[in-house]
């Protein structure tokens, strides 16, 4: 069948307009797609031009859905219930519009008929024309010379399609073999590469976003939390400081340092721009993912993969030995080999693929002990934040009322004009397999809440010249798999701070921990979108580096909200300056072990003081000064 379809792929589109690459849920569906994302206001069309050699007539099937499709129907309570189809789009074939409009049908990623069409020998044009600006989506487009066939709805068969027919190098590009291979580019996963290649490694950041900063970027708008320099290792954070953005810095120990040259810096640019001290959803430029990937590419050992994200991880003898890539726009496949790896992900994704022991969900209290786990286990989780705010212009605003999306009256309606962290949902979900439905539900409550507060309710006049100007379609996650180690922190560890011998990076946060909002339940039962959190206040606490490596897979490490916690601890050690810090122990780990052929296990074995000497070093560039980076002999 390959031989007689041309296939496009929609996020290889020369020209992708206003549409944007969604890869979030890839490992579910099957690719990244592109998506419509324009707030209500139609994005520019996407472009690219398709070769065909052979002349004549073919079927056009075109993959996407009706992505509110999930909520139509009866058993749907109607204030949640969708009618309409939001995310529509035409298909241009050599500037003729296919007939149907897509995304109109199949609540489930599926190839839409769009009919025959007669194309000429040569490259034709093809453009994807958004109708409304609300997140319509198109994954691929087959034209099929055998009029009859249909291409594979998913799985197996759909994937060698793809493969085939997209007419791929067989084999992926060899893309060198490092001493570490660090997955995931949020701050956790920055800091192991830089920390790593500045103690000598040679080093791959693979990243599967265009920007790196993770929840710490542009596109999540999470700002920096937790306390950084603390005992028994107050260099660890240097790093974090170096490349974290200047607006999240730590103001308490700029302001109790004001003459040092850092803090001078720091509270200058504050002083000159006060709305960089916006934590949580602020201004793009709050986040500075260009000071992140400077950092990264200005180390000689660090080899930087963006937008490539990770499918499969080969293993050996309990050993990772490389992890394959796809590139999420142009589909190319890279293999990574290494002599160890960090999964920095957040997801576990790399852990997952290579077969590492992993929990997800609560602990029951039988099993732990701890005060704060429920009687019996769930998969209840701390769910996701897609963030949004509001602008004020010169002029009137319009927005559209949107009969698909949730429905809010007087009572329900929530009076705001931003949305913060506390605008969380999938809690109930599985937060990897179910993310698409988990964000999408998360627009549906925004766009409707606000098409309310716009339209129908006693704060129309004031939001007369308000917009939507921006939300979050990169969902900011804070749980899903946690990889075990060989110690599972949990919450009698940290208030009681019981001593570890291979105690590293501090953790400062609260025991934080979100549920559904009771008031939210009161209205939308099983569907919250807005959460609580509940405190328990620690004193700092040095998590072991134990938690930080894989039980089973023997050169695995980790950092980040994927550590080897429970459900309970996971609220004090997930926060984005402490995974920072654990970035920067891996990198050390990683230095040691290329130094003396160990694993991460080896390293607390056996080399438990050379960790402690690099951890009382640091690796960061504190006020600039460079510091001696060399591993102890």
């Amino acid at each position: 069948m390959s031989q007689s379809v041309v296939f496009v792929e929609a996020e290889s589109f020369r020209d992708q307009g206003g549409w944007v690459i969604d890869q979030q849920s890839m490992d579910t569906m099957g690719s990244p797609f592109l998506l419509a994302h324009g707030l209500g206001v139609p994005v520019a069309d996407a472009e690219t031009r398709v070769s065909f050699s052979e002349a004549g007539p073919y079927r056009v099937w075109v993959r996407t859905r009706d992505w509110v499709g999930p909520w139509k129907g009866p058993d749907i309570p109607k204030q949640r219930r969708a009618v309409g189809c939001p995310g529509r789009f035409r298909v241009l074939i050599d500037g003729d519009a296919l007939a149907p409009v897509f995304g109109t049908q199949g609540a489930e990623w599926h190839w839409q008929d769009g009919g025959t069409v007669d194309v000429a020998a040569g490259e034709v044009p093809v453009v994807l024309q958004d109708l409304t600006g609300f997140d319509g989506r198109c994954d691929a487009i087959a034209f099929c010379r055998d009029l009859a066939a249909v291409p594979p709805g998913g799985g197996e068969p759909l994937a060698r399609f793809r493969r085939e027919a997209s007419r791929m190098p067989r084999e992926p590009r060899d893309a060198g073999v490092f001493d570490l291979v660090v997955v995931g580019g949020g701050m956790a996963g920055c800091c192991a590469a830089i920390s790593a290649a500045r103690l000598g490694c040679t080093v791959a950041l693979v990243h599967d976003r265009p920007v790196l900063g993770g929840n710490n970027s542009s596109e999540v708008r999470v700002g920096l939390s937790g306390q950084i320099h603390q005992h028994p290792y107050p260099n660890l954070g240097d790093l974090v400081d170096e490349i974290g953005p200047i607006g999240h810095w730590n103001l308490h120990d700029a302001k109790q340092a004001p003459a040092a040259p850092r803090s001078k810096h720091v509270l200058a640019v504050i002083d000159a721009h006060p709305e960089k001290t916006v934590h949580n959803a602020g201004l793009p430029s709050n986040y500075e993912d260009e000071r992140k990937r400077l950092a990264v590419e200005a180390e000689p050992g660090a080899e930087l993969l963006l937008g490539m994200h990770v499918c499969r991880a080969d293993t050996r003898d309990g050993r990772i030995v490389a992890v394959l890539g796809r590139d999420i726009s142009t589909g190319e496949e890279a293999l990574v080999r290494g002599a160890q790896f960090a999964d920095c992900t957040g997801d576990g994704a790399l852990g997952f693929l290579a077969g590492a022991d992993f929990r997800m969900g609560r602990e029951a209290n039988h099993e732990t002990g701890e005060p704060g786990a429920p009687d019996v286990a769930d998969q209840l989780v701390m769910g996701t934040s897609v963030q949004w705010y509001t602008a004020e212009e010169a002029t009137p605003q319009s927005f559209p009322d949107c009969p698909w999306a949730v429905q809010f009256t007087p009572e329900t309606a929530q009076r705001c004009t931003r949305g913060d962290w506390d605008w969380e949902t999938g809690m109930a979900l599985d937060q990897v397999e179910d993310i698409e439905r988990v964000r999408d539900y998360a627009l549906r409550v925004t766009y409707g809440n606000w098409a309310f507060l716009k339209n129908q309710s006693e704060m129309s006049d004031d939001l007369l010249k308000h917009r939507l100007a921006w939300i979050a379609y990169i969902g900011g996650k804070r749980e899903s798999r946690r990889l075990l180690g060989d110690v599972i922190l949990c919450e009698q560890d940290v208030v009681e701070a019981r001593p570890f011998p291979d105690a590293c990076a501090t953790t400062t946060w609260s025991i934080d921990l979100h549920y559904p909002n009771p008031e939210c339940s009161k209205h939308f039962p099983g569907e919250e979108f807005r959460s609580i959190a509940k405190h328990t206040r620690v004193d700092p606490y040095p998590i072991p580096f134990r938690c930080l490596y894989s039980r089973n897979i023997s050169n695995l490490m980790m950092a980040g909200r994927n550590i080897s916690v429970t459900h309970v601890a996971l609220g004090t050690v997930r926060v984005q300056r402490t995974t920072g810090m654990m970035g920067e122990v891996l990198g050390m780990a990683a230095a040691l072990c290329r130094q003396h052929g160990t694993s991460p296990r080896g390293v607390y074995e056996e080399h438990l003081s050379d960790l402690d000497v690099l951890m009382q070093r640091g690796v960061g560039r504190a006020g600039g000064d460079q510091l001696s980076t060399h591993c102890p002999k």
